[in-house]
């Protein structure tokens, strides 16, 4: 059996809307790689609760609920049970609730070794708050996507007016601004660049750019080279 830490992952943290989940789907493809959207899991967590009308203060409550989930990632969707929830868990509801249930140390616990099983062969992308710094120290490549929270507002606003989604900017701009204070602020596996992260703005970068720019990286590792 391969020793586990002989199998390679990028981890790409991150601010929400920075983009990362489309830039590590990408990056997955290109070098056959599995691919992990931790964020999801946090949704998940975020929509069960909301389902059962939990209350966020209530830690235990929506601890029980993230040791409860069982979900699988088919062909691009997210099921929970038999049922498709991958529409569901994007919306602007669920990301503030799951970005709730990610304060809790508890919850983080419960979802730590079931990010962790995703570390197979040939390798993994991994994108999230905390892969570089908490799931995945000791990935080969860690990356700290971001963007003024100006443009993640932007491109938020245009998928969701995209789905027919009724939201105004401003208030993008502001919840936004908000989550980000709220998950750079947790004292328990803060919204941080890892040690030894390279930090990647892409506020004037298209999608492949960012891409390739990581791939780069990635083949500058693999060969033992520097920048």
């Amino acid at each position: 059996m391969m020793n586990e830490a002989a199998i390679p992952v990028i981890a790409i943290d991150g601010p929400t809307a920075s983009g990362k989940g489309t830039v590590a789907q990408r990056v997955a493809q290109t070098l056959g790689f599995h691919y992990l959207d931790s964020g999801a899991l946090y949704r998940i967590v975020g929509l069960a609760c909301l389902r059962s009308h939990v209350d966020f203060s209530d830690m235990a409550a929506v601890t029980a609920h993230a040791i409860a989930i069982a979900p699988r990632f088919v062909c691009g969707r997210v099921l929970l049970g038999d049922e498709d929830i991958s529409k569901e868990i994007r919306t602007e509801e669920v990301g503030t609730a799951a970005s709730l249930a990610a304060q809790i140390p508890s919850v983080r616990d419960a979802l730590f070794e079931l990010q962790r099983r995703e570390r197979r062969q040939p390798g993994l992308v991994a994108d999230g708050r905390d892969m570089g710094s908490v799931i995945f120290p000791d990935a080969c490549l860690k990356v700290f996507l971001t963007a003024s929270v100006e443009t993640r507002a932007r491109r938020r606003y245009k998928q969701l007016i995209e789905k027919g989604i009724d939201v105004k900017l401003d208030a993008l701009v502001s919840e936004m601004a908000e989550r980000d204070r709220r998950d750079m602020q947790r004292t328990h596996a803060p919204l941080v660049p890892a040690e030894g992260a390279k930090i990647l703005d892409s506020s004037c970068l298209t999608i492949q750019e960012t891409v390739v720019k990581i791939l780069h990286w990635y083949d500058q590792v693999s060969l033992g080279g520097a920048d």
